[in-house]
């Protein structure tokens, strides 16, 4: 069970009131600022009781060195999709002086159903063929850069190509920006502030607490066992972050320098099989099953848990998406909150600040290492599971 230190006496009497009631009493004090969704941390109400924008960023090993405004986003994640290569998806509450976010690619049908649970508006320049069904649901706000059907596939989205520009030929040279995504938005008629009844994907610490997983394991380095960019994120005691690496350096945000790093790390282990010949389908919601993990923070590991908040398979079926190796049903509730249990049932606490959720296949665990030896290289993957 997680212990909470508390920096001072006054943050002992925070701790009795519910998250619920922490969002409240910040919105409160004076009505200008209120508590981030995304992190947990003080903001202007403009910036976080506005829904944030996700966007596909290809992760290859030739876009590493275009990757741009990667930094800014208050939460990030990671899956395979397609051989062992993995994509990331950024979730960003201000995109304030931003002037590109790059390369933007192509969607997966699972990264929408994790864009949803944050309210959050979609952009993607490509989709395959699986995620339409999903895009064309009148709930998913989506920001198709490529709208219509490839390949002699027939099919539309909605339009949000205004959104893009290329800065260079190949799949990493197209780029958004807060302005840009802003239009399409406005354009839509799309509805800005977060929805009715929505509060907040995670549980963090209030301000003066730090969740500190005594009874975890030390984790000094974590590799969630992708075997392709050999992913890796190395605890900095300083600061209390996770400094991330992939292909053998450190993975940084060419805009500004800085290498990205995170307070949490969430691993959220996902049933997977290969909808066809090339493209995988990894399940976000998994019924009322849910799946396992691990919550990492403040250089220690913990076992978890995780389901889709309320779900319910009497719910009634939006749509059925069908692949040659697989089909499945969706379901408006499969976009709810997917929610994280430590080993006694109880919803885990995140410290404020940024965090990478990895979705990793459930035959993969096994590659994931959580080690307390900083020395430790990734190369020791490729040997296991």
């Amino acid at each position: 069970m997680n212990r909470i230190r508390f920096a001072a006496a006054f943050a002992a009497g925070i701790m009795a009131v519910s998250s619920i009631g922490m969002t409240a009493w910040a919105e409160d004090a004076g009505g200008d600022t209120c508590t981030s969704y995304l992190t947990g941390q003080t903001v202007s109400t403009a910036i976080g009781r506005t829904r944030p924008t996700a966007l596909m960023i290809e992760n290859d090993a030739d876009a590493v060195q275009w990757q741009h405004g990667t930094s800014y986003a208050d939460v990030m994640y990671e899956a395979m999709v397609e051989g062992a290569i993995t994509r990331m998806m950024g979730i960003f509450e201000n995109l304030d002086g931003v002037s590109m976010v790059m390369p933007i690619r192509s969607c997966r049908p699972y990264y929408v159903y994790f864009a949803r649970e944050f309210n959050a508006h979609y952009g993607h320049y490509g989709q395959v063929v699986y995620a339409v069904p999903v895009l064309q649901l009148p709930t998913t706000d989506d920001i198709a850069g490529i709208p219509y059907g490839e390949g002699g596939q027939d099919y539309q989205l909605h339009d949000g190509s205004a959104a893009y520009i290329r800065d260079h030929e190949g799949v990493t040279g197209i780029y958004t920006n807060k302005e840009l995504l802003n239009g399409v938005i406005d354009n839509s008629g799309w509805r800005t502030s977060y929805s009715d009844g929505y509060n907040g994907h995670y549980q963090f610490a209030a301000d003066g607490e730090v969740v500190t997983l005594d009874n975890g394991q030390i984790a000094k380095v974590v590799i969630p066992g992708f075997v392709y960019n050999h992913a890796r994120f190395d605890y900095n005691e300083a600061d209390g972050l996770y400094y991330r690496s992939e292909f053998g350096s450190a993975q940084v945000d060419q805009l500004n320098g800085q290498q990205l790093c995170y307070k949490n790390i969430i691993i959220q282990e996902c049933p997977s099989q290969m909808a066809d010949d090339h493209y995988l389908w990894t399940d976000p919601v998994n019924g009322y099953d849910g799946g396992t993990g691990w919550f990492i923070t403040n250089g220690r590991a913990e076992r978890i848990t995780w389901k889709k908040e309320n779900w319910s398979a009497d719910d009634p079926i939006e749509t059925t998406i069908t692949t040659p190796n697989c089909a499945w049903d969706v379901r408006e509730c499969d976009f709810n909150v997917t929610r994280y249990y430590d080993s006694n049932g109880n919803e885990i606490r995140l410290n404020q600040g940024k965090t990478f959720v990895e979705i990793v296949r459930n035959q993969d665990d096994p590659k994931v290492v959580i080690s307390d030896d900083p020395s430790v290289d990734t190369s020791i993957i490729d040997s296991l599971g």
